[in-house]
């Protein structure tokens, strides 16, 4: 059988002792483009496409592409691996005369436009960092070679040499993910909204490798900030996961106190929040009790850069996201909630580890702090913080400005915490809108994973990242971006872009923790115009089943399933 993945597991690698990334074989779907379609330089392209045992033979030459180069003009060929992977390729040669290595070049691309490029292009910003994606190959006569790996989802082969054809048995993607299966699921009467919860969990299946990362091509790095997103989705997909704890404990042991985690003292605080919302979702006391140390320190660095006024002056690279990196306006604002809300987690974690100064801190800390309100500066990301922090000083302001334009304004990162100061004002509907049209606008574009940015009013001239571009077209990869992601250095799987995943299962399905580890589930959904949903969330104990329809009266009706040991807080009843 063929498809995106066959049905061939290659060899398994331990990352920890309870999790393994799996290697699968991800065959081409189509040939999107080739230097020669006379059948002169190119002739039985259409043998890649077909199935094979994965075994060259004395017999297969025949059966092969054939690719024959000029000094001025090497032969080329854009193959389509269907969806974006973690990986490298495989590529097997056939029989010719000449029994020397034979040289390809081989451009990795998560867009098209990224495949056909040129590294050092400086219009499109066309790099090979943090992964190889553009190199030379060499290949063996009647044999095969591997290269990568990186992000990509096409590739384009470059024959390099003129003496004698290239016979090209086969190309196979190498694809690299975790084997632990997804517990949790999401559907509902919106096909649009399911797509995007699926997309969501496959960015964030996708960097979960050696830690949580942040892009597979690019950022291959632990962000603890960009990782909240990310915990958030695993919780709701995976349950607890090894990889997580593994990434939260490299963050602490690479940055001693008094440094910041990441260089910025924001990310020392989602790294606390994080330890929070974990906790909540497994449970885990043996865990939570291991970071207790470094948990007290980070608390009582933050208490002392908090003045008798409540205003924080914390230090080290003061950072929400890239788009408000330039306004020390609002990234004041959104850190004096973040600062808030840090506290809040931290004194949270102290009841749960019965640490009383650690409570004593915390809270002394946010009584000083409850004097100050935020102001929202006309701005998204620090209105959802306002709002999120209980800080605000008019929540109806401030969702106003979330509301206002749209989608426009939006990233890619901070779109959660917009969606979720939304639903915190009951604003389900509105929330449902911005998933679907701005989360949406990127599979809509032909992607099959979620971006480290997207500017939104970018979107209704963009083409499609699939495909080569009309003239008329504005090419949303090579000329998106900015900061430190412009142009096609920009990663088009990015895990702090999957927010929506996790906002569906806790919002739509209703459910939440109301205890840590979920022996108490809150169940309150909101279909918003949704006809009906189900899902299914993981939870220590084992799996809830969620059903919710509409009554006559319009009402949500639920129904819920639990393993035994969970109580559930139904609100819909």
């Amino acid at each position: 059988m063929r498809g995106i993945f066959v049905a061939v597991l290659l060899s398994a690698l331990a990352v920890t002792a309870d999790a393994v990334i799996r290697e699968r074989v991800v065959a081409p779907v189509r040939i999107l483009w080739m230097s020669d379609t006379t059948g002169t330089a190119i002739k039985g392209a259409d043998v890649l496409l077909k199935d094979f045992s994965g075994q060259v033979s004395v017999n297969n030459s025949a059966s092969s592409a054939v690719l024959t180069s000029t000094p001025d003009k090497p032969a080329s060929i854009l193959l389509d691996f269907g969806k974006e992977i973690y990986g490298g390729l495989k590529l097997y040669t056939g029989m010719p005369s000449g029994k020397h290595a034979k040289h390809v070049r081989v451009v990795f691309g998560e867009s098209v436009s990224e495949a056909m490029s040129e590294v050092g292009d400086t219009a499109s910003n066309a790099t090979n960092e943090h992964s190889l994606r553009d190199f030379t190959l060499s290949l063996p006569w009647l044999g095969s070679a591997e290269c990568g790996k990186s992000g990509f989802r096409f590739a384009r082969i470059d024959y390099l040499d003129c003496d004698e054809p290239l016979h090209l048995r086969f190309v196979e993607g190498r694809s690299f993910m975790i084997d632990d299966p997804e517990r949790g699921s999401f559907e509902c009467s919106d096909p649009r909204l399911n797509e995007i919860w699926k997309t969501g969990a496959y960015t964030v299946k996708l960097n979960m490798q050696d830690y949580v990362w942040d892009g597979i091509k690019r950022d291959r790095l632990v962000w603890l900030g960009d990782m909240h997103p990310e915990v958030m989705t695993i919780s709701h997909v995976w349950g607890e996961m090894p990889v997580v704890h593994k990434s939260l404990d490299y963050g602490a042991e690479d940055t001693p106190l008094p440094g910041w985690i990441n260089g910025m003292c924001s990310y020392s605080i989602w790294w606390m929040i994080i330890h929070r919302d974990l906790y909540m979702y497994t449970g885990n006391i043996e865990y939570l009790r291991s970071q207790q140390p470094y948990i007290l320190g980070l608390v009582e660095q933050i208490d002392s850069m908090v003045d008798k006024d409540g205003r924080e002056h914390l230090d080290g690279v003061r950072f929400l996201d890239w788009p408000t990196s330039e306004r020390k306006d609002i990234i004041d604002s959104g850190m004096q909630s973040m600062t808030y809300m840090g506290m809040s987690a931290a004194r949270d974690i102290a009841k749960f580890l019965n640490d009383k100064r650690m409570h004593d801190i915390s809270d002394g800390c946010l009584k000083r702090m409850k004097k100050q309100r935020t102001e929202n500066c006309g701005n998204k990301q620090a209105a959802a913080l306002a709002v999120l922090s209980g800080l605000s000083r008019d929540p109806q302001s401030d969702i106003a400005v979330i509301e206002k334009g749209g989608s426009d304004g939006y990233s890619t990162f901070y779109g959660y915490y917009m969606l979720e100061a939304l639903a915190a004002q009951g604003k389900y509907e509105e929330a449902m809108r911005r998933i679907s049209d701005y989360w949406g606008a990127m599979i809509d574009l032909g992607s099959t994973t979620f971006w480290e940015d997207l500017t939104y009013s970018d979107v209704a001239r963009a083409g499609r990242i699939d495909d080569f571009l009309s003239p008329d077209k504005y090419d949303i990869h090579a000329g998106g971006g900015a900061y430190c992601y412009k142009g096609l250095r920009m990663s088009l799987c990015h895990g702090w872009a999957s927010g929506p995943t996790a906002w569906l299962s806790r919002h739509v399905l209703g459910v939440r923790p109301l205890e840590p580890g979920c022996g108490v589930l809150e169940i309150d959904p909101h279909l918003g115009d949704l006809e009906w949903a189900k899902g299914v969330f993981p939870t220590p104990k084992g799996d809830v089943r969620i059903e919710i329809t509409r009554g006559n009266d319009g009402k949500p009706i639920c129904s819920v399933q639990t393993p035994e040991g969970i109580k559930v807080v139904n609100r819909a009843i």
